[in-house]
């Protein structure tokens, strides 16, 4: 940290510039304060001379938004960016919270090499992030000494691309941008492409630089570290015995034979960077004690009144915590100057700055074993995908709406710019500089990336995935999906997604439905009859039905023709003209749906010497029964018809061998069930044979947004405040109470056998014995806590509880609640738009798990 410069920008929008923290090769880093007083910022703002250059300007939009897409972890959030290079101010810049932190270079500096749970800890949080750029087949190059950071909770990384890393960049005739990297990779060297096994690589030379306070094969001069990088063995003695062979994996000559970013992170902490460090004094001494002097000046500076532009635009360097120097060569030695005493001093606490939160855990609940590592799942497939188990039938239940997808587009690689006016450059033109041969790539040691002007740029990018290598299953990692499927970018999002008898995954968007094969992923069929679908069940063997806009279609399996058809208009008897049916749920052959009908009432007959008055038309509306196979209506029966009006809106609760209990949507009920119900959820019972209406309760004190599911044996088991409670349906009495976590709330919990999985808002997902409430066992996800519940599934075989939230799917043992795995990626995501959010989803059937997170599906093996 050190005084302005005459030269240096005293505002970058909001944001008022109080000191210089460090600089790269392409840009300068400086502390600032927000508008309000107490907002600590770190401005990243590009050096003037390569902000003129379009091909520069492309890049740090690129980087730019691959940090924003990564926020969350180890990655600070970005608070404000100017990217677009506006006439009148050509200033580009980002922001980013403040944290007291040391860079890596400083920290070996400081305090020299690392020990072992500092390593660790480091290692796994780069590697968590890592994982995520991997998911979606991209590479990160954004590793060096000087772009990882050292805070009091944990890692940060804070170059996402090869210009934050970049050990030296200069602009060139033509309108060229060069750019050296610090770091090779055995790849680089012949000439071939970065991927994401390169990162890896780097990673390997970070631990062991860390490790050793050297970096083996990359110190000396830049023509003998390219040779011993291409040819020789690393010397990993002095790395600590646990690490080394971890280290030399990721140093293989060969990209195939490093692990990948996700294994690297469950081997160094598989109950995650955050689980490790967990408890502080993650650090040395010295290099907290730096960290508070550090925090106490940046203090200072945050209440300091602002100074006049005139006197700051003189003041000289101050003395302080350190300043790098702008090569970026791992034997950098940046003295950090320390408080006297600061080896024995406790540092100053600091708040928690990390952005995502993990294993927020109530004191009062049980207590959930550790954090399993953020993983994502690996982007290489295996070989030939297995086939899945025949003739295994699971109760069909009604799909769940895929979440919809407001920016629909294609998977984009995180390191790809925006499309400017002419084409974009692409990957491979801008991570290699498609330079000819190792001499064009070698200049000072490091990669060189010569980046044109753009008019004759060209994208070279490949979708397909990259080959699997065959690596070891590790605990904490999920398993290799059998295939990945993306729905085209030129098609409408997915409305709908079901499984169909363990064979098909059924679509359907606004124009078609689509079958996809589960063995292969391939779409096999698709058909523009049903279109809008609202469901996709089996009919026995041979069919799949689906209620569209207009009809109830039954297509075939094998082809996705139409077989037959019923229409709401003329379909049903006594029913002319119904409307489009409100599916209720499913069971087995049967399904449930509600409709309406307009009848005239005909006006009663005057009396003498009146005129006779008009015909009504009221709506009437009915709860079918409906069996699918034999396309045949079993029953109905009128239902009070809802606000509209049309027909009520139910959500099938619970199956019993007697009746079928639903719960009306609020916004459905007439004003006289509004005012019965005094707030409560209104729950309704009908006679599975007959249609006969049994019963209408309401239960407790559970809401109609509550959530509420029963089984078989007459439970209704619903949330009620904090708590979660079980209600006999005969008498509407509690019958037990598991008490929750002040402020938070419970989700719809799910039967299997003789237990009740739940799920809470503090993202817990557990079991207790569903006949007295016992709690048999509590997880947490160690997902940030949000008021959304995670969705639970439990696998087809009954072994697996699928947890799916908004930022990942966690998978755990159903019987003991041993957690076995986690995945995320990092969605899809429009050139210039916002970072894809969807929830996952899971659709479980046999040994077969399907994740959806908007267009993308990934099929996984479970037990």
């Amino acid at each position: 940290m050190e005084a302005l410069r005459q030269d240096d920008p005293r505002h970058f929008g909001p944001y008022t510039t109080l000191a210089r923290l460090r600089e790269t090769a392409a840009a300068v880093q400086y502390l600032a304060r927000g508008s309000a007083p107490q907002d600590l910022a770190v401005i990243t703002a590009a050096r003037p001379a390569l902000a003129a250059l379009p091909a520069f300007r492309r890049r740090f939009q690129a980087e730019a938004r691959t940090a924003d897409r990564l926020a969350g972890g180890w990655v600070a959030a970005q608070l404000a960016t100017r990217t677009d290079g506006s006439e009148d101010d050509d200033l580009l810049w980002t922001a980013s919270e403040y944290v007291p932190a040391l860079t890596l270079a400083e920290a070996i500096g400081t305090a020299g090499p690392l020990p072992e749970r500092t390593l660790r800890i480091l290692g796994a949080g780069v590697a968590e992030t890592l994982s995520r750029v991997h998911a979606t087949g991209a590479v990160l190059q954004g590793l060096a000494p000087r772009t990882v950071l050292l805070a009091e909770d944990g890692p940060r990384l804070t170059a996402f691309g090869p210009l934050g890393a970049a050990a030296e960049a200069e602009a060139r005739p033509g309108g060229q941008l060069s750019v050296r990297l610090g770091y090779l990779t055995p790849e680089q060297v012949e000439g071939r492409e970065a991927g994401p096994a390169s990162d890896l690589f780097v990673l390997g030379l970070l631990v062991a630089y860390a490790a050793t306070g050297s970096t083996p094969l990359a110190d000396g001069p830049a023509a003998e570290a390219a040779e011993r990088i291409a040819h020789t063995d690393p010397e990993l003695a002095a790395v600590p015995d646990a690490l080394r062979d971890l280290v030399a994996r990721c140093l293989a000559k060969d990209p195939a034979d490093r692990p990948t970013a996700g294994a690297v992170a469950a081997e160094l902490a598989l109950e995650g960077a955050a689980g490790l460090a967990r408890g502080g004094h993650w650090l040395p001494a010295p290099l907290s004690a730096a960290m508070a002097e550090q925090a106490v000046r940046a203090r200072a500076l945050e209440a300091a009144p602002p100074a006049a532009e005139d006197s700051a635009a003189t003041a000289g360097p101050a003395a302080t915590a350190g300043v790098p120097a702008a090569s970026d060569v791992p034997d950098v030695r940046d003295a950090v100057a320390l408080p006297a005493g600061s080896g024995s001093e406790a540092p100053v606490p600091g708040r928690d700055t990390r952005t995502a939160q993990f294993g927020i855990i109530d004191r009062g609940a049980a207590r959930p074993d550790l954090a399993t590592a953020q993983l994502s799942m690996p982007r290489e497939l295996p070989g030939p995908p297995a086939a899945l188990p025949a003739g295994q039938q699971t109760p069909q239940l009604l799909p769940v709406p895929a979440p919809a997808a407001p920016r629909p587009a294609a998977p984009l690689p995180l390191a790809l710019p925006a499309a400017p006016e002419r084409a974009a450059v692409g990957r491979r033109t801008l991570l290699t500089g498609a330079a000819a041969g190792a001499a064009g790539l070698l200049v000072g040691g490091g990669a060189v990336l010569a980046l044109g002007s753009g008019d004759d740029a060209k994208s070279t990018d490949d979708a397909k995935p990259a080959p699997s290598t065959s690596r070891a299953v590790i605990a904490g990692l999920p398993p290799q999906p059998r295939w990945i499927h993306t729905h085209p970018a030129s098609e409408p999002a997915p409305l709908t997604a079901a499984l169909w008898n363990d064979r098909l995954l059924v679509l359907t968007d606004e124009t078609h439905a689509s079958a996809i094969d589960l063995s292969t992923g391939r779409r096999v069929w698709e058909s523009s009859d049903a279109a809008k679908g609202q469901a996709a069940l089996p009919a026995g063997r041979e069919f799949c039905f689906i209620a569209g806009p207009a009809e109830f279609l039954w297509l075939s399996a094998k082809d996705g023709r139409v077989a037959h058809r019923v229409a709401y208009a003329d379909g049903f008897d006594g029913a002319p003209h119904l409307t489009e049916p409100q599916l209720v749920g499913a069971s087995g052959s049967t399904v449930w749906f509600t409709g309406s009908v307009k009848a005239t009432v005909k006006a009663p007959k005057p009396k003498k010497g009146k005129k006779r008055g008009k015909d009504k038309q009221v709506v009437k509306s009915f709860l079918f029964g409906y069996d699918i196979e034999r396309r045949k209506e079993l029953w109905r029966t009128s239902v009070p018809t809802g606000r509209g009006p049309a027909a009520p809106v139910y959500r099938l609760t619970a199956v019993r061998p007697d009746d079928i209990v639903v719960r009306q949507n609020q916004l459905s009920l007439t004003p006289a069930d509004v005012k019965a119900a005094k707030g409560k959820g209104m729950f309704r019972s009908f006679d599975r044979k007959t249609g006969k209406p049994k019963w209408t309760e309401a239960f407790g004190g559970v809401t109609p947004g509550g959530a509420a599911v029963g089984d078989a044996d007459g439970l209704l088991y619903a949330a009620v405040g904090d708590d979660l409670r079980a209600f006999g349906t005969s008498d509407g009495k509690p019958k037990w109470t598991l008490n929750g976590s002040r402020g938070s709330h419970f989700g719809n919990s799910v039967e299997a056998g003789p237990l009740l999985h739940t799920t809470n808002s503090n993202q817990e997902v557990g079991a207790v014995d569903r006949e007295t409430g016992r709690l048999r066992w509590l997880r947490s996800t160690e997902g940030p806590r949000t008021d959304v519940t995670p969705a639970i599934t439990v696998s087809g075989t009954g072994a697996t509880l699928l947890a799916a939230s908004s930022g990942q799917v966690t998978a755990f043992a159903a019987a003991d609640g041993r957690r076995l795995w986690k995945f995320q990626d990092i969605g899809e995501q429009d050139p210039k738009g916002a970072t894809v959010t969807a929830k996952y989803q899971v659709l479980a059937s046999g040994k077969s798990a399907v994740v959806q997170r908007d267009r993308v599906f990934y099929a996984f093996p479970v037990d």
